[in-house]
């Protein structure tokens, strides 16, 4: 999984009931025995001598105006399967009791917290990544909440386990056919396709099955190439557009003289035949063998477009002029010779030269109170409209500004899917979870 946080629902269930005795049960010695009740069927398990998870509770039902509580369905096979009701039972001094408690607390997102951003300009229509509820938000692209509403509904969505949407934060979609391309993170390894309007809990028209850690997304249209990052093993797998199943890589970039260090996004000049990757700068991710990990700062690496193998970067634009900082997807303006970044951590949109190298200050940043910016982690520019959109991981909404913003810049509209005053929890794939007595404070390292 990511190093980075991903806003979700997993990472709640972590947190239910941490702090109250109703929701985990102490099972140790020779005195208890628990039964463990799976998706697949019930399986034995003897005491471990620790604590033991014996009771797995949905979430309630959601209040306040929210949109919606995904109910995930047992039997898909896939991870939110995995956490459907069920019950544990455990033996209390020789009998069989069942265990079935209620969490005291839970600490979760419930809104939509956006990965990435794409449009269909032949719709005049907005699609948002969802990464915390597993799902696509459509909006018409001139849709403004106003300032006094709770959020703005989506004209329809795409969630549920048929879909297959799980920690999505890639998002591509054709512009002739409307056709939609989904990257999954984290957890099921796959980039899926639905066709132009697909909604509700349908399954895809197509499924390829990627490397785990898969990322960003570019296409080469001419080509019918299609170019995703890989970040555990620091590398770009090429596939035909129109790849499925488990069609290997037409080719692969990967080894040291890339200098890719645990790439994010990826945006293609067609134009100059270059590839544009973002790094976050982590070096000797878990996939890469023989290389001492290391944390570098963050960069873009630039490729030829048919690049192979290990092909050493053709230039770096890496210092603190930068100010890069988590640098995630990007957007090529050919006809400008501009490149976008959403530059996550410094919760700003940064807009380089393609010519860039080095050290090299950008030609204008986004940033600022008044752009609502919060951790954008997805851009994507309408050449069209001359409108450049963010989709922000930290506060539930899509913000767009004219194509040559800079500065402290106003939105011109916003898209918002949270009432204004909440904050994302920033709470996603937590690897373990601690309880400062002194502070009072629960501890989340994601």
């Amino acid at each position: 999984m990511q190093e980075r946080r991903r806003f979700g629902w997993l990472g709640s269930l972590v947190l239910i009931s941490l702090f109250g005795a109703a929701a985990w049960l102490l099972l140790s010695g020779d005195a208890a025995q628990v039964n463990w009740q799976s998706a697949a069927g019930a399986a034995s398990r003897q005491p471990t001598g620790a604590a033991q998870l014996v009771s797995v509770e949905p979430f309630p039902a959601m209040q306040d105006g929210e949109m919606c509580e995904w109910i995930p369905a047992s039997g898909s096979g896939n991870l939110a399967a995995s956490f459907a009701p069920q019950a544990a039972s455990a033996s209390d001094e020789g009998s069989d009791a069942g265990v079935n408690l209620a969490p005291v607390r839970v600490i979760r997102d419930t809104y939509p917290t956006y990965s990435a951003i794409a449009l269909d300009l032949n719709t005049n229509e907005v699609l948002l990544q969802d990464e915390n509820l597993f799902g696509i938000k459509v909006f018409n692209r001139l849709d403004n909440t106003p300032p006094g509403a709770a959020f703005s509904e989506p004209k329809r969505m795409l969630v549920g386990n048929n879909t297959r949407l799980e920690f999505n934060c890639g998002l591509y979609v054709d512009p002739k056919t409307g056709d939609v391309y989904s990257v999954n993170n984290d957890t099921t390894d796959l980039t899926t396709i639905f066709p132009r309007g697909a909604q509700g809990n349908v399954k895809p028209m197509r499924e390829l099955s990627t490397p785990h850690g898969t990322y960003g997304i570019a296409v080469d249209e001419g080509a019918e190439e299609m170019y995703l990052t890989v970040e555990h093993a620091n590398s770009i797998v090429v596939y035909r557009k129109m790849a499925e199943g488990d069609e290997k890589p037409l080719r692969t970039i990967a080894g040291g003289n890339t200098q890719m260090e645990d790439p994010h996004g990826i945006a293609l000049d067609t134009k100059n035949q270059l590839i544009f990757v973002a790094n976050h700068g982590n070096v000797g991710g878990r996939e890469t063998l023989g290389i001492s990990s290391r944390f570098d700062p963050p960069s873009i690496t630039v490729y030829p477009l048919k690049g192979e193998g290990n092909v050493a970067a053709l230039r770096i634009i890496e210092g603190s002029n930068t100010r890069l900082n988590w640098p995630a997807a990007m957007f090529i303006d050919e006809e400008r010779g501009e490149l976008y970044v959403a530059n996550d951590a410094d919760d700003s949109i940064l807009v380089f030269r393609t010519t860039d190298s080095g050290n090299a200050s950008p030609l204008r940043v986004i940033r600022g109170p008044k752009t609502q910016l919060k951790n954008p982690t997805g851009v994507f520019v309408d050449f069209q409209n001359n409108e450049v959109w963010a989709s922000n991981m930290g506060n539930h909404r899509a913000t767009v500004y004219d194509r040559t913003a800079n500065g402290d810049a106003a939105p011109k509209r916003v898209i918002r899917s949270a009432p204004a005053e909440k904050v994302a929890m920033a709470i996603g794939n937590p690897g373990a979870v601690g309880y400062d007595s002194t502070r009072e404070e629960v501890l989340v390292p994601n």
